[in-house]
Parts: structure tokens; C-alpha cells; sequence
């Protein structure tokens, strides 16, 4: 039997058919954004904002916290995503914060605090001081800035190579305020100008103006204030930057002078330890690492490495030797911890390292020198010469998976530390930052 139709007129067809096409609409924009909230979503687990606010990261550390990294480059490299000029002489590396970039460098004998944005694009430059400069001639490509900014809440920090320390506003470069270390607490030019990248937790900020008043203090850092100064440590600025972490329950703030490692509680500034550590040159310059009540330092110019065990009894701090030895004699290209092993390169012992952490016994080592950071299991390692390696942290043997040249242009070494944050890796060599995309190939 054949169910009895009803006729329907042309306005209510049309009415139909638009609340139809209507739907559909509906349906495929919604369906559009779910699909663009799932890229985005993927996307960002794999390539998360980048938190690198001071020199060697959150932690200092110097290890960054991306993932999905390739394990191989090609032949040529990962592709230069672009080039960024006009940063001037120097060897501050960068650091991160709000979608900017902030680096250094001399420009006309004055040092510049520079903020970029993510493609590059000078945003400002705000003077901090006069830039060292050498009067050797052999050693004219040492001159310019040494610190790398650091940023908070806002704010970008930066010391002057003679110890100019200024607050500025992250979004226009302003002044907010300075202060002179140097008069301050009576300090003289340190032989190759202040290199420090000043650590800041909370409201305090610590840095070493080595001077006879203070060797290190802590400062308000909204706005320059003097909250404590310690005095005891002996030696000159060793350019090193300071480390900090708790130890039964004291907050510890590590740093290397010229010729010893010490250690200040960070909440009262009193000292805690010191150990002697000096080289021929009396210039001790990459940070320690502290890891499971351990201290690791390194010094260039054949001085080696030692390890420190900390004991805390009470309110007193013991501090004894595990190992010393004259492998990896960091001069200033910095030290990675990695699951118990150290990677690194050595200046008299030449070549690039790995040394077990506890006994102090090498691994492996293979020719070159440079600095190096970490990122996803792998070393990223940047000869003084320019070569960049891509190389596997495995104590069992050096893996190299990958290298290519950076472009030439600059003047002086590759001494400026690389950086590995949101895909992408950092090189700033001389006036130039080069940033290579590690997901473009």
C-alpha cells in the first residue's frame, strides 16, 4: 500500500533547504575548529613554549626541556630558519621571555641590552655602560659584553663588563633602575671585565661585584635596594655565574672567585664553605653543578676538574674531596650532567669529554673544543672554530650524528654558548644570531 503524500509549497521547500544548509555550516565549522584545536593541541605537546629566562635556563642546568628533537641531521644540517644583525661585538648568548629574544653587545664602545622579536626583528636597544675593550693587540677579539640578560616578571637584568647593573622594562627597553657595583662596593675592573649573568629567585637578586666592601650580595630587584653583603670570599671575580640549591634545608648559593669555590647561605648571606681552586691564569669561569649532595667544578689552562661531597651536621657544613683530576679542564665552554656522566671539552687536555661523574674516570674523548647545551638525549657541541655537531650523550662511545658550518662573518672564537629551545637552535657568534629550524627537514 502506498502512504498518501501531501503537497508542499515552493516557501516551505526553500525554508527546508536553507535550514539544511544551515546546519551543515554548523557542522563544518565546528568540525574545522575541533580539527584546528587538536593541530594546535599536538603541536604544542611537541613543541612547548620556550622557558629559558637566564643563561643555561631555568635551572642553569643548560639542558633544555624540548622533545621530539631528531636523532640525526642531514648532510648540509638543519635548514637557517633566519639571521638576525646589528647585535654588535661580544659573547653573550640569549635568553627568553614574552616573545622576545634578549642578548648584548658593544656597539661604538657601549654596551647595548637587545631585544628581539621571535623572527628576528630588532625590537630595542637600551645602553647599560661603557664596554671593555682590551689594549692587547693580539687579543682585540675579546672585546664587547660577556652577560647574557636575565628576565623576570617583566623585567630584563643585565651587568655591564664594568659593572654597570641595570633594570629595564621587557616591552620598551626603559630604565628603571641602575646602580654603579663598582663604586658601590669598591671594586676594580676585573681583568676581562664582569662576565656574569646575574640569578634571580623571587624578589632577591644575586650577583658579585668582588669588591673590598662585598665579594657577593643580594639586592631587591625591584629596585636595587641592598638586602645582605658578604665580604669573606677570597679572590677576584672568577666569571663564573652562581648556582642555587638546598642542602638539608639550607639554601645554598655556589659560585667560583678567582682562585676558590664558595658557597653563601642565600637567605642571610653568611658564608657556608670554601674550598681552594685556581688555575695559572687565576680565572676560574664555568659554573659548577651540584647533583645528590655533590659539587663539580672545572677550570681551564690545565687545571682539571675535582668533585666536593657537601655533609650538613647540624648548622655545620663539611666539605670533602671524592676525585680531582687535569682531564676536562673546562676553559669556558661549560659542563652537561647527564644521567651520572659529564660531557665537555677540555683546553690543555683537549677534546671533548665524557668523565663518570662519581669516580671521575673517562669514558670516551674525542678531538675539538668548544661549548656545548643538551637537549632530548642529544649534546649539541660547537667547536671555537665554528663547527656545529650533533652528538649522542652515551657514555659508551662518541656517536657523532651530524654536523655542518656555520656561516662565516664574525670575528673571533665561537664562544658564545648555543641555545636548543622550541625546536629551534640558537648560535650567536660576533654581530650575528643564527637560528636553525631542528623540525625543517
Amino acid at each position: 500500500m502506498i502512504p498518501a503524500t501531501r503537497s508542499h509549497s515552493p516557501e516551505a521547500i526553500l525554508q527546508v533547504t536553507n535550514a539544511l544548509r544551515s546546519m551543515l555550516r554548523k557542522i563544518n565549522s565546528a568540525v574545522f575548529l575541533f580539527s584546528m584545536l587538536l593541530a594546535f593541541t599536538l603541536a604544542s605537546a611537541q613543541n612547548p613554549s620556550c622557558n629559558w629566562p637566564c643563561y643555561h635556563g631555568p635551572d642553569r642546568t643548560n639542558q633544555s626541556a624540548d622533545t621530539g628533537l631528531p636523532k640525526t641531521w642531514p648532510e648540509e644540517g638543519p635548514p637557517l630558519l633566519w639571521k638576525a644583525t646589528g647585535l654588535g661585538k661580544g659573547y653573550s648568548t640569549v635568553s627568553f621571555d614574552n616573545g622576545f629574544i634578549f642578548t648584548s653587545g658593544m656597539i661604538d664602545s657601549v654596551t647595548y641590552v637587545i631585544a628581539l622579536d621571535m623572527e628576528g626583528n630588532i625590537v630595542w636597544k637600551a645602553p647599560n655602560g661603557t664596554s671593555w675593550q682590551t689594549e692587547l693587540p693580539w687579543a682585540r677579539t675579546y672585546d664587547g659584553a660577556r652577560s647574557t640578560p636575565t628576565c623576570d616578571s617583566g623585567m630584563v637584568y643585565h651587568l655591564g663588563e664594568l659593572g654597570r647593573l641595570a633594570a629595564l622594562d621587557q616591552q620598551t627597553g626603559d630604565e628603571q633602575w641602575s646602580l654603579e657595583l663598582r663604586d658601590r662596593f669598591n671594586a676594580a675592573i676585573p681583568e676581562y671585565g664582569y662576565a656574569e649573568s646575574v640569578f634571580i629567585e623571587g624578589t632577591r637578586l644575586y650577583c658579585c661585584p668582588a669588591g673590598k666592601e662585598a665579594y657577593i650580595v643580594c639586592l631587591d630587584k625591584r629596585d636595587g635596594s641592598l638586602i645582605w653583603k658578604n665580604n669573606e670570599i677570597q679572590g677576584d671575580v672568577g666569571f663564573s655565574s652562581l648556582i642555587r640549591y638546598n642542602m638539608d634545608g639550607i639554601p645554598m648559593l655556589t659560585g667560583l672567585s678567582s682562585n676558590h669555590i664558595f658557597s653563601v647561605n642565600a637567605e642571610t648571606g653568611s658564608l657556608l664553605w670554601t674550598y681552594p681552586f685556581e688555575n695559572s691564569r687565576s680565572n676560574n669561569i664555568p659554573d659548577p653543578i651540584f647533583e645528590g649532595g655533590n659539587l663539580f667544578a672545572s677550570s681551564g689552562y690545565g687545571k682539571g676538574s675535582i668533585l666536593l661531597n657537601i655533609a650538613v651536621t647540624g648548622e655545620e657544613v663539611n666539605v670533602k674531596r671524592i676525585w680531582q683530576n687535569d682531564l676536562l679542564d673546562n676553559l669556558l665552554g661549560g659542563v652537561i650532567l647527564y644521567k651520572g656522566f659529564l660531557y665537555g671539552s677540555g683546553d690543555q687536555s683537549r677534546g671533548w669529554f665524557c668523565i663518570d661523574f662519581k669516580s671521575g674516570n673517562p669514558l670516551w674523548k674525542s678531538g675539538g673544543k668548544g661549548s656545548i647545551t643538551f637537549a632530548d638525549g642529544m649534546l649539541y657541541c660547537l667547536d671555537e672554530r665554528g663547527t656545529m655537531t650533533l652528538v649522542n650523550a652515551n657514555p659508551n662511545a662518541y656517536y657523532p650524528a651530524g654536523s655542518f658550518r656555520i656561516p662565516e662573518g664574525g670575528r673571533g672564537m665561537f664562544w658564545a654558548h648555543p641555545v636548543v629551545c622550541n625546536h629551534k637552535l640558537y648560535v650567536r657568534h660576533d654581530d650575528f644570531l643564527y637560528v636553525y629550524d631542528l623540525d625543517g627537514f
